[in-house]
């Protein structure tokens, strides 16, 4: 199935009364393309309510997806986020809390997703620029740790915040080296999502570092065992699998446990 037939499969997929009573809502943060945009398409399908964000005001795969769901009202919310810039974390959550001046509709989310990741080449890490390790680690580490303090709340006692993680952060896997500053920045995104378990910031909330894969993307490349469309069902899968089961989870899209 092409992507664009997916994505009409996805939104306009039959919804019975239960169904429509009993819909869940996931807001997946960075879900304008690749892997991001097959999750928000993936829960479409399944009968979720799906806020995805994008980076500015440039059309995205999102964008086609929601003027697809025009007809169906309330399956798709496209928002505007940087997610590195903290006051917009800020407004976003107002937004959707309805305690802002947007148009939140203080909606429950069943699930937080956070999909954010980029490499800038395979460098010995002492030849790794300072500007470029901040800019790595910010974005892989730092910002989507502040999307899950921040947007965690939004989240029911017994929903899911999860976190697009990577094989390449195990330190138990990490037999042959490189990727030095990707695989540092994905193990500080675990321990820092450890240290958020830790302090019982979660409640009974499932925490879920999850891999997808290697997957050809900007990011896996195109020698990547998995396409987006294979993978991405597996992930949700494992997301469902794990609903109503407290505590952090390293699993990759086969549910299977990674080590850390």
């Amino acid at each position: 199935m092409r992507p664009q037939e997916h994505w009409t499969a996805a939104v306009a997929a039959p919804q019975t009364r239960a169904m429509t009573d009993n819909r869940n809502t996931a807001l997946v943060i960075g879900a304008s393309r690749t892997l991001g945009l097959g999750l928000a398409t993936e829960l479409l399908r399944r009968g979720w309510d799906v806020i995805g964000t994008v980076r500015g005001h440039r059309r995205t795969g999102l964008h086609e997806l929601a003027e697809l769901a025009d007809a169906h009202p309330g399956r798709l919310t496209v928002e505007s986020l940087e997610m590195t810039d903290p006051e917009q974390l800020t407004a976003l959550r107002d937004r959707l809390a309805g305690t802002g001046n947007g148009n939140g509709n203080g909606r429950t989310l069943d699930l937080l997703f956070v999909n954010a990741a980029i490499t800038r080449g395979d460098l010995p890490i002492g030849e790794v620029p300072t500007d470029m390790f901040t800019e790595v680690m910010v974005t892989n580490a730092l910002s989507p740790m502040r999307a899950v303090e921040t947007l965690g709340p939004l989240v029911a006692p017994a929903g899911t915040i999860g976190v697009m993680s990577s094989s390449q952060g195990s330190i138990t896997l990490n037999t042959f080296g490189g990727q030095d500053l990707y695989r540092a920045s994905k193990s500080a995104l675990n321990q820092l999502m450890r240290c958020y378990a830790a302090r019982d910031t979660a409640g009974d909330r499932t925490l879920l570092l999850l891999d997808p894969g290697w997957v050809r993307t900007e990011l896996g490349g195109p020698g990547a065992e998995l396409s987006v469309e294979e993978s991405v069902p597996g992930v949700a899968d494992t997301i469902e699998r794990h609903r109503g089961k407290p505590g952090l989870h390293f699993v990759d899209h086969q549910g299977q446990v990674v080590p850390w």
